[in-house]
């Protein structure tokens, strides 16, 4: 199947109406039908102003970056940029055109997306 793959990056201790952002996509993702999503804290990196944080500094805690990702299918994914849109959250995401199916499906797997192509 095509679709899209997502992948959000946002600071582990940014927040939106009290919620860390990584945990309020994922939950709104989940509330719009995304079959699945994934969060990952970043050992090391830097950003935009190209200061380098790594895990091992405790007065950095919070200052790491999160990957929230998902693989959609284009109607999911425009979905989510809209909601993320309309509750005017500044993030800085990838969006990349990817082919997905699940490899020797069971029969609890939706017929579009179990292919063993």
């Amino acid at each position: 199947m095509n679709g899209s793959f997502l992948r959000f990056y946002v600071h582990e201790g940014h927040r939106h109406h009290h919620h860390l952002v990584w945990e309020w996509l994922l939950q709104q993702a989940n509330k719009l039908g995304i079959r699945g999503g994934s969060a990952f804290r970043a050992m090391a990196g830097f950003g935009r102003h190209h200061m380098l944080h790594e895990a091992r500094f405790f007065e950095l805690a919070g200052t790491l970056a999160v990957e929230i990702e998902f693989i959609v299918t284009d109607d999911e994914a425009k979905q989510l940029l809209a909601l993320i849109h309309k509750e005017k959250i500044r993030l800085f995401y990838a969006h990349v055109p990817a082919r997905f199916g699940v490899i020797n499906p069971d029969s609890a797997d939706p017929p579009v997306v179990a292919s063993d192509e």
